[in-house]
């Protein structure tokens, strides 16, 4: 009984905690589960679920990008300016797209061809990004963008616009993750880099690829950033790639690599915004907020650790033992 429990804590816990924090917070504030609450809530971590989403591929396949708030940035930024001097939302979210793209593309060939750490290579990254928006908009904010802001602050059927753009990307992650071979790929290279290249996989190819594919999703959050605040901010997104791993981790995405899923970032992504808008309607100070928030990524942390620990455990103590007749090997005993 216990054994079975422990499994589907292992599988589950993450909807276990999400459904006990909104019983919880419904039961502290009366105005938790009204649809303007919800509503906002979906809206404030629409950006980040984006990045994370990024992230998310970027971890099951063993890297990280710590280059993501710099590039939303840059991205926005020269988005805004395509906008300003087309007219045309259509260009401006392609320019945004194309902005994370090569950026990120370019952190994948640092690491592909060079072999640089990805942690080195996106903090680079994040340098190069950072002072190349700042540069371009000599340190000052680009207001006046018109209609832009409709991207981030309009609504479609009812849905705020970010939203809309959040459930889309999520679902094509899912689809991604779960039925495509570069899908399958990812996860392969993040559980045993020499293993997949052993089995034919191209692993450079899919780190190359797995940078490019969170750049456009990156891309596209600064294009919804800057619109929801209805300028141009290079000093945007500082930051917000941890907020994005934090989402990650906390959805069951492991650092080891491997392992991760992109409606358990979801599930992540709304326990860090219930939390925060829990916290907030309690009149909670900010301080205290943001040790609240390290306190469950370190248990997030553990959790990850632990479960592994047991998985290997229950692995280990799954091969046959000697009895007392000792069995001839069939030819299925695991290597």
């Amino acid at each position: 009984m216990y054994e079975k429990f422990m499994r589907f804590m292992s599988n589950y816990s993450i909807y276990v905690i999400l459904c006990v924090l909104m019983l919880v917070s419904s039961m502290m504030n009366e105005n938790f589960f009204t649809v303007a609450n919800l509503s906002n809530v979906s809206r404030q971590i629409s950006i980040a679920t984006i990045i994370a989403m990024a992230e998310t591929i970027l971890i099951i396949s063993g890297m990280i990008d710590l280059a993501a708030g710099a590039v939303l940035a840059l991205a926005g930024v020269l988005s805004v300016a395509a906008y300003k001097a087309t007219g045309s939302i259509v260009i401006a979210i392609f320019v945004g797209a194309l902005i994370g793209m090569v950026c990120n593309s370019l952190s994948g060939i640092v690491v592909v061809r060079f072999k640089a750490p990805p942690f080195i290579a996106t903090l680079a990254m994040m340098t190069v990004a950072r002072g190349a928006v700042l540069l371009y908009c000599n340190g000052q904010n680009i207001y006046q963008i018109g209609d832009y802001v409709k991207l981030g602050q309009g609504y479609i059927c009812g849905v705020p616009t970010p939203v809309v753009f959040m459930l889309i990307i999520v679902a094509i992650t899912w689809y991604i993750l779960r039925h495509t071979r570069f899908g399958r790929h990812l996860y392969a290279v993040g559980g045993n880099e020499e293993a997949a290249r052993a089995s034919g996989i191209r692993v450079g190819r899919t780190k190359f690829m797995a940078y490019a594919v969170s750049g456009i999703f990156v891309g596209l959050a600064g294009v919804l950033y800057m619109s929801r605040n209805n300028a141009g901010l290079p000093n945007a997104g500082a930051g917000l790639e941890f907020e994005a791993m934090t989402a990650a981790i906390i959805g069951g995405t492991s650092f080891s690599g491997g392992v991760g899923t992109a409606i358990g970032t979801l599930a992540g992504s709304y326990i860090m915004g219930f939390l925060n808008n829990g916290m907030n309607l309690q009149g909670i100070q900010p301080y205290t907020q943001q040790i609240v928030k390290g306190c469950i990524i370190v248990l997030a942390v553990i959790w990850d650790v632990w479960s592994k620990q047991k998985r290997f455990a229950s692995k280990s103590t799954g091969e046959p033992k000697p009895d007392k007749e000792k069995k001839p090997d069939d030819g299925n005993t695991p290597s």
